[in-house]
């Protein structure tokens, strides 16, 4: 199988210069030196700082370690090392990696996420390569996308037929809970705008050697998740450069259905300002957004979700947004959908964050 790469490994390559010029010094010290002891020990150092040398070059033509730090155990950029994940070599397909997202600026207590790396990204030298977020519903868990969703059959398919390369998929948990709701706000089940736009970013960057966030990051999801995303994309746009919408409501619910109820006072605290600057319809009527791409899919049997699509997407053009509205007939607020639409719009998704 051919890979393609992008970025070689040169971190390496001063170290390397470090330790051959002390091996140089330390030669030449102990040539000069006329006691014995002096010499013996010196011809130890040289020993050392030759193997030393070797071990870095070997470690640089592999690719386990990035940096000095990870060589001592402390973090690094990329700490998920092909030791850790059991892997040597290029695999025939993607991994997958449950880990712990921690998050540092939010405090968000989460289950453990789900992240696809594909075939590409264990190649040497390794590719930086783009980012899908991948955001699951309320009730649900970060491995309904690779349950339900089936997710890494259609990436490990992609991948095969792009010699391996597909983007690393993050599926953080939103909620922190199976039957938690938090709208992807900042509110009373915790800060998981913060968690989902500041801590996954940072973290998946410096882990997984990906992409930086902007324009070769994209945000998606069903139902709860599809809501998450347009409005996740609409307030952070420095962060992602497309999202895609499947089946979620007009944006951050307390309810099953478009109707307000009682979203205001129970995810903005009462504070109608709060709510609107987390509303996709009045995000799109007050800003612009160019370069920023967004895909619709929705089941015309779905109801509330189907008017909200058939709502947004004209919004979201007119606010300068590359859009694209699917609607499945015959299609329900399920998997059946879901698996679908991420097969429909992984294609157009990589070409907005493979550029």
């Amino acid at each position: 199988m051919t890979v393609l790469a992008e970025t070689p490994l040169t971190g390496w390559w001063p170290v390397r210069v470090l330790l051959l010029v002390a091996l140089v010094g330390a030669g030449l010290l102990a040539w000069l030196l006329r006691r014995r002891w002096a010499r013996v020990t010196l011809a130890a150092v040289a020993f050392v700082l030759a193997v030393a040398n070797v071990l870095a070059a070997v470690n640089a033509s592999y690719g386990y370690y990035l940096t000095v730090g990870q060589v001592i155990g402390l973090p690094g950029r990329d700490a998920a090392s092909l030791r850790q994940l059991g892997q040597s070599g290029v695999p025939g397909s993607g991994r997958l990696v449950t880990i712990t997202i921690p998050g540092p600026a939010s405090h968000f207590d989460t289950r453990p996420a789900q992240v696809y790396l594909p075939p590409a990204w264990f190649a040497h030298p390794r590719p930086k390569l783009p980012v899908v977020v991948l955001l699951h519903g309320t009730p649900g868990a970060p491995g309904d996308w690779t349950g339900g969703g089936d997710a890494t059959t259609t990436l490990d398919s992609w991948a095969a037929g792009h010699g391996g390369r597909a983007p690393i998929v993050v599926m953080p948990d939103i909620n922190g809970e199976f039957d938690a709701d938090s709208e992807c706000v900042d509110g009373p089940a915790g800060r998981a705008e913060t968690y989902l736009a500041r801590d996954v970013p940072g973290f998946v960057t410096s882990r997984f050697f990906a992409q930086p966030p902007g324009a070769h990051w994209a945000v998606a999801g069903l139902s709860e998740g599809g809501s998450c995303a347009i409005t996740l994309a609409l307030r952070h746009p420095e962060t992602f450069a497309a999202f895609a919408d499947f089946s979620g409501l007009a944006g951050p619910r307390s309810g099953d259905g478009n109707d307000l109820g009682d979203t205001v006072p129970a995810l903005f605290g009462g504070s109608t300002v709060d709510f609107e600057a987390h509303e996709p319809a009045w995000l799109m009527a007050h800003r612009r957004y160019p370069g920023l791409g967004g895909w619709f899919e929705v089941g015309d049997a779905d109801d509330d979700p189907l008017a909200a699509a058939r709502t947004l997407e004209p919004a979201a053009a007119r606010a300068g947004i590359t859009t694209r509205l699917v609607v499945v007939p015959g299609g329900g607020h399920d998997f059946v959908l879901w698996r679908q639409a991420f097969a429909d719009a992984l294609p157009w998704l990589v070409s907005r964050v493979s550029g």
